[in-house]
């Protein structure tokens, strides 16, 4: 029996540069919208849905500085190998687990994309398609999945490895931690999850892993339900019945016509599992402790705009569907995890090896029934039990060796709470070094451990602020440092961040009496646009413009606000007056089309559409672009570079 073993190996990918972090803070939303759910649905989930996701990702920075322009990159990733299973995990891009391949075969079990392109699906903005994702805080694709994570190594009792990953989650302000490992002689992936709440105070907790496999024509999803929770892009959600709906049998996902989220009912059972089953019987199975009931399927349909979508996410080709696990019913809830809890539970990731036959049978109870039974016995739930044991009793082993490093804001954390006498966690197997601290955390680290300096006093005003944090200790602390404008700027943008406008606003006034920036003006326009004074931000960004005129996010909002005033004379000045580099953006060019074509100038929009516009970033569910054509060309069909549109 071979020995399990965990390797650091480079790999190989073609690779868009993911850019630097956008400076300006987003204290005010952008996180998804809400779905609208049917009252027919269960008061569980009803109830679930209405504790409240967090105002914004803030004190996060958005992740929107990548382009279309693949280069030959070399990444670091970690590797897991028993003989039987590879598994290759990218520390630096949220710990995802990229590829997990049956050596015998060469099968990988879930889709590795052949590069990595970003996109614009997450909280941050950045996303990539592939592989397997951890999903932490709050609904949607998470802060971390494109930053790094802490990794090491832990050595199991079992003599395998185990690959330990761990950061903080700024925004709940808790610690989650993954272990990954490949038993000797096992056909399956074991990730053990634990999150930690140190807080006295109970947070809204949300996980979901997402699994990507291969679409293919004969794929086949299965579950032990006969009732899912069904999505759209027309922002509804309703019970359907599984495996016939609507729309034919949707357990066939490459037969879908439109993109859909199936959200599988599944709470109560001990061995929750959903897979993904080909026509020759293998595919992926995901199946997990108790904890861990929720199952989801999600496919991009065989629309127009969900196969645009799958070349937009996979440009060198492929098409997969997601597979998914995660804490509630449906995405669209949060469970509340009390002070000082911890939840763990275990995943396991295999190949499924059903007979065909049977799992594609018509008979649904009898698919169901074949499949259920590989599944115990690749992962029976007495012997998940024991092995959750196992791992609890390992989560808090001291690491052998430190492998990659995360973000510097858990040592940051830890010495915060050392002030304040807040509860922390036991870093003996999850240690936040202080050699992370480092330029984002250097002077909040002088705030906190030097009082009566002022770290802003240096601060150059043409330069926006490197980072930010939350939470009522550093209001404190910044109200001991003298006023000036970057003081007073942080103060107004953490008042912004937690809902008290009209302090913001003050704070931010006060900081433009210090000294006129562009970053302060910008952050009071938000404010005056949500307390629904839009010509004032019109005035606030234009003025933020004139003072960085090289900042293209400053002409981004400016020229947005512009037009949702019915100002689009001033977007199209302001666009003139811009620097090549900026005018020359994919997202400022759909500006200048639109107020273009506002103006009466449809030549100049016509103009912009002939361009091949691209814009890198676009958000999923976005029709912006297929909008701008219709307003401009009328029935003409959108042609299909501007076609994402998922409804």
């Amino acid at each position: 029996m071979t020995i399990p073993t965990l390797r650091r190996e480079p790999l190989h990918l073609p690779a868009a540069h993911l850019g630097e972090e956008s400076l300006l803070p987003v204290p005010d939303g952008l996180l998804e919208a809400p779905f609208e759910l049917g009252d027919d649905l269960p008061v569980e989930l009803q109830e679930g849905a209405q504790i409240g996701p967090p105002r914004s990702v803030h004190p996060y920075l958005l992740q929107d500085g990548y382009d279309r322009n693949r280069h030959p990159a070399e990444l670091d990733s970690l590797v897991l190998d028993n003989g039987i299973l590879q598994a290759r995990f990218l520390p630096g891009m949220g710990g995802r687990l990229w590829s997990l391949v049956d050596l015998a075969t060469g099968r990988d079990l879930v889709y590795a994309n052949s590069c990595v392109q970003p996109a614009n699906l997450a909280l941050r903005n950045a996303w990539v398609a592939g592989g397997v994702e951890w999903n932490l805080g709050t609904k949607g694709h998470s802060v971390h999945t494109m930053a790094p994570l802490h990794a090491a190594r832990v050595e199991g009792p079992d003599g395998a490895p185990r690959l330990r990953m761990w950061e903080l989650d700024r925004i709940r302000r808790v610690v989650f931690q993954i272990d990954a490992w490949l038993p000797a002689g096992g056909r399956g992936l074991h990730v053990y999850v634990r999150i930690e709440n140190p807080n006295d105070e109970a947070v809204p907790m949300y996980w979901w892993s997402n699994a990507a496999v291969e679409q293919r024509p004969d794929l086949r999803v299965l579950a032990p339900t006969r009732r899912a929770y069904a999505t759209g892009y027309d922002g509804t959600v309703g019970e359907v019945p599984v495996p016939v709906a609507e729309h034919g049998d949707h357990t066939w996902p490459a037969a879908s016509p439109r993109a859909a989220d199936y959200f599988y009912a599944l709470h109560g059972q001990q061995q929750p599992w959903v897979a993904g089953v080909d026509g020759t019987g293998h595919g992926l199975v995901i199946a997990s402790t108790a904890r861990l009931h929720g199952r989801k399927l999600f496919c991009w349909g065989n629309g127009p705009g969900g196969r645009h979508w799958q070349q937009w996410l996979s440009p060198d080709g492929g098409e997969y569907v997601e597979l998914q696990a995660g804490l509630t019913s449906t995405q669209f809830e949060h469970v509340m995890m009390p002070g000082g809890a911890s939840w763990d539970w275990v995943e396991v990731y295999a190949d499924v090896a059903a007979d065909p036959d049977l799992a594609h049978s018509q008979d649904w109870d009898v698919a169901v029934a074949h499949v259920a039974d590989q599944v115990a016995a690749l992962a029976p739930p007495e012997r998940l039990t024991e092995t959750l044991s196992a791992a609890r009793a390992l989560a808090d082993q001291a690491p052998e060796q430190l492998l990659a490093a995360g973000s510097g804001w858990g040592a940051l954390e830890r010495e915060v709470r050392r002030q304040t006498g807040e509860r922390w966690i036991d870093e003996s197997s999850r240690p936040f070094p202080a050699s992370t601290l480092g330029s984002e955390q250097h002077p909040w680290h002088r705030l906190l451990t030097e009082p009566g300096t002022d770290p802003f006093a240096d601060a150059d005003p043409a330069l926006p602020p490197s980072s930010y944090v939350c939470g009522p200790p550093w209001v404190e602390l910044l109200h001991q440092v003298p006023p000036g404008w970057l003081r007073d700027y942080h103060l107004g943008v953490l008042a912004h961040a937690r809902g008290d406008l009209q302090t913001a606003r003050d704070h931010l006034h006060t900081s433009r009496g210090h000294r006129r920036t562009a970053w302060a003006a910008r952050a009071e326009a938000r404010v005056a646009a949500e307390q629904g004074e839009p010509a004032l931000a019109v005035d606030l960004l234009t003025e933020a413009v004139r003072l960085a005129p090289t900042q293209p996010h400053l002409l981004l909002e400016a020229m947005s606000a512009a037009l949702a005033a019915d100002r689009p004379e001033l977007a199209l000045e302001l666009f003139d007056a811009a620097p090549v580099a900026s005018r020359r953006t994919g997202r400022v060019r759909l500006l200048e089309g639109t107020a273009a074509l506002r103006t009466g100038d449809r030549a100049r929009a016509e103009a912009v559409l002939a361009s091949d516009l691209v814009i890198p970033d676009l958000r999923e569910g976005e029709r912006s672009l297929s909008d701008l054509w219709h307003d401009v060309f009328g029935a003409e069909p959108v042609p299909a570079r501007y076609d994402f549109r998922m409804a």
